[in-house]
C-alpha cells in the first residue's frame, strides 16, 4: 500500500510557523540578569587584561606586544558587547542561563577580583 501525503489544513501555510512559548517573567528576568553579570564582568575582565604593561594607554604603540594586547582587548571586549545586546531567544535558553549564571557569574567575580 501506498501512503497518502499529509495535506496541510485549510486556511494554514505549510510555512507557517508555530506559536513561540511563553517565558515565564521570573525566569527571564535571572536569566538576564545573570547573564549580563556575567558577560559585563569579562568585559571589564578584558579590558583589565588588555592594558598595555606600559605607562599608559597612549604609548601602547611602542611595543608591539602591547600593540596587539590592545588591539586584541577592544576586538574582544566589541564582540563581548555585541553578545550582551542579543538576549535569550526561549524558555530553554533562560533556563540554561539561570544554571550556567549560577555557577560562573560567581566564577568569574572571583577571576576579576584576582586579576584587579
Amino acid at each position: 500500500m501506498r501512503a497518502k501525503a499529509i495535506q496541510p489544513a485549510q486556511g494554514i501555510s505549510p510555512d507557517a510557523k508555530l506559536p513561540a512559548c511563553e517565558i515565564p517573567a521570573g525566569l527571564r528576568i535571572v536569566a538576564v540578569l545573570l547573564r549580563t553579570l556575567f558577560v559585563g564582568i569579562l568585559v571589564v575582565l578584558t579590558a583589565r587584561v588588555s592594558l598595555p604593561q606600559s605607562e599608559s594607554i597612549s604609548s601602547a604603540y611602542e611595543t608591539t606586544g602591547d600593540l596587539i594586547r590592545v588591539a586584541l582587548g577592544v576586538t574582544v571586549g566589541l564582540g563581548l558587547l555585541l553578545r550582551l545586546f542579543m538576549p535569550p531567544k526561549d524558555a530553554e535558553a533562560c533556563r540554561t542561563w539561570v544554571y550556567l549564571g549560577l555557577a560562573v557569574a560567581p566564577f568569574a567575580l572571583l577571576c576579576l577580583i584576582a586579576v584587579w
